[in-house]
């Protein structure tokens, strides 16, 4: 009869099935690099607007980029048994993709530590498409935020990790 596979054991629960934080004392610190990557699809006219900044609520990008830090510094926050981790570096950078009727988000989150900052790069790009989706909602409710994904990590005990 052919062996099957075990699912790896969760690192956020003990034995007993209890939500733990996982005990990263033991770990020496290195590198971390995390990036993420998100989009909000809307209507032409409505990127158009973003891109010319003329909605009424103000420059959409710039609040955007400020809401995704301002995200990643607060994780910890908002995702629980997430630890607090001391960010050497949060850029969050927005462009309106034309030809997709989108605006692409790219956060890229650092530190020199024991845990990685994949949780806060997702973050930050989650509260920027929420922001643009927030400002720009009174004229186009047929936008979506979507495919939020890790593209890139690199550090720690799991090795560096690559998609699109």
């Amino acid at each position: 009869m052919p062996k099957t596979k075990r699912a790896p054991k969760l690192t956020h629960f003990d034995d007993t099935g209890n939500a733990v934080m996982v005990d990263v004392s033991s770990k020496e610190p290195n590198f971390r690099v995390a990036v993420a990557k998100g989009s909000v699809n809307m209507q032409p006219a409505t990127l158009s607007l973003i891109h010319e900044c003329k909605m009424k609520k103000g420059d959409v990008l710039a609040v955007a980029q400020l809401a995704g830090i301002m995200a990643a510094k607060r994780t910890p926050e908002l995702i629980p048994l997430c630890h607090n981790v001391s960010l050497s570096s949060v850029s969050v950078d927005l462009s309106c993709d034309k030809k997709a009727s989108a605006v692409q988000i790219t956060a890229t989150c650092k530190l020199n530590g024991q845990t990685g900052v994949e949780m806060e790069a997702l973050t930050a790009v989650s509260a920027a498409a929420l922001t643009v989706y927030d400002m720009c909602k009174s004229i186009d409710r047929s936008m979506h935020v979507t495919n939020i994904r890790l593209t890139k990590k690199s550090g720690g005990k799991s090795g560096d990790f690559t998609q699109k």
